[in-house]
């Protein structure tokens, strides 16, 4: 991930759902200007879900989606349909297509029902009005002709609009600290390491305490004591890297707050109230249950990786117990839960804040408690407490 580039992560998620050949691809091209989707007359064209990254004004950066027909048939049918759903739970604004000739049916009904299920804003896009000729239209309707490019701007602006009524204005971290405040950030340089750059959560933290007018120190995590000295006035906080929790936490004074990029990405993401007091679900895991590692990032594996290495080596050490582990990446997860008798999820940098809070209120649902690596270390390693000290509101969450 380039330091130029938006993450899609932090992108505005738009999915175009519909029917088979009410015009959703040819409406993707005509919104983003490009020959995104492949567009025919045959029914069933797009199989697969296709995601455009790129800027879209008024909004700026976005992320278009486009979906195959929910109407689709056959074992294949439900295949791409099971896909269609899944870009469902990570969509911030849905943009419903309607063959204008064919009208409403039971498939346009049973999305909009599945938008008001997941709390998903939605646009209905009336399509082909060249040969219909437009008709009266509720707020969140439109009529327009991909074809002609007819109602096309108008069509952006509504959707600009949508995105502004959504925006929330949250922080990894700036909104902890003060001008000329001193943070010192502790970033390992290891095999897992991206080479020549360093990892998401450590890029998007640098950059707000920058904006924030703050003295930014970064350092490895075995150059902290001579760090402090330098510095010769103490730190407002120091954040650090996760996995390097216990070596930072004993070189760091007591009266020096000590938090991790994870705990604050959980905050961010909107979902360290259910990390906090999901990772006690650890205290109680007994031999053979299942604990499910999810990563929302795909990543070459390395030997020491964090996922399928370390944590699963860290809960066999902290529990005593035989525990079985599964682990998914990416947009895999499972969407029955049952089995497990915890989820930790990794901090969800490159996940959208809408796919995070899905896969929270999934487990939570499923009665599975759901933490992320973060807060999960912090307590195998005995800084749980002290990790939160900067974020007092959620100290209330642990489980005593």
């Amino acid at each position: 991930m380039s330091i130029n580039i938006t993450p899609n992560g932090e992108r505005f998620h738009i999915g175009f759902f519909g029917r088979r050949n009410a015009g959703k691809s040819s409406l993707v091209n005509a919104v983003t200007g490009q020959s995104l989707a492949v567009v025919s007359d045959t029914k069933g064209t797009t199989t697969d879900p296709v995601s455009k990254a790129m800027e879209l004004l008024p909004i700026g950066p976005v992320l278009i989606t486009d979906t195959a027909g929910f109407d689709d048939e056959g074992f294949l049918g439900g295949l791409r349909v099971k896909k269609t759903r899944q870009v469902l739970n990570k969509t911030d604004l849905a943009v419903l297509c309607v063959d204008s000739v064919e009208g409403m049916g039971d498939c346009e009904n049973e999305l909009i029902s599945l938008f008001k299920e997941k709390e998903i804003p939605y646009i209905v896009v009336f399509n082909k009005c060249d040969i219909t000729g437009e008709k009266e239209t509720a707020e969140n309707e439109i009529c327009v002709s991909a074809i002609k490019n007819t109602g096309i701007y108008k069509l952006k602006e509504k959707i600009g609009s949508f995105a502004q009524k959504n925006e929330e204005s949250k922080h990894i971290c700036a909104d902890l600290f003060s001008e000329n405040d001193v943070v010192v950030l502790v970033t390992p340089i290891d095999s897992a390491a991206p080479k020549g750059r360093l990892i998401l959560p450590q890029q998007q933290t640098i950059r707000e305490l920058l904006e924030r007018n703050c003295i930014t120190v970064v350092i490895r995590e075995d150059r902290i004591k001579e760090t402090l000295l330098a510095l010769g006035r103490k730190p407002a906080a120091v954040i650090t890297d996760s996995q390097a929790f216990e070596r930072v936490s004993n070189d760091v004074p007591k009266d020096i707050y000590l938090t991790s990029f994870s705990i604050l990405m959980a905050r961010y993401k909107g979902f360290l109230k259910e990390a906090v007091s999901g990772a006690s679900a650890i205290k109680r895991l007994k031999d053979g249950d299942k604990v499910l590692i999810s990563e929302g990032c795909t990543h070459h594996r390395q030997c020491e990786d964090i996922g399928t290495v370390k944590l699963p080596k860290w809960l066999k050490e902290y529990t005593g117990k035989d525990i079985d582990f599964e682990t998914t990446s990416g947009g895999d997860f499972p969407e029955c839960l049952s089995k497990y008798a915890l989820v930790i999820h990794c901090g969800g940098c490159m996940l959208n804040p809408k796919e995070v809070k899905y896969r929270m209120k999934h487990s939570i649902d499923e009665n599975v408690p759901i933490t992320n690596f973060g807060t999960a270390i912090a307590l195998m390693k005995g800084v749980l407490e002290r990790s939160l000290e900067i974020l007092p509101e959620y100290l209330k969450e642990i489980e005593k």
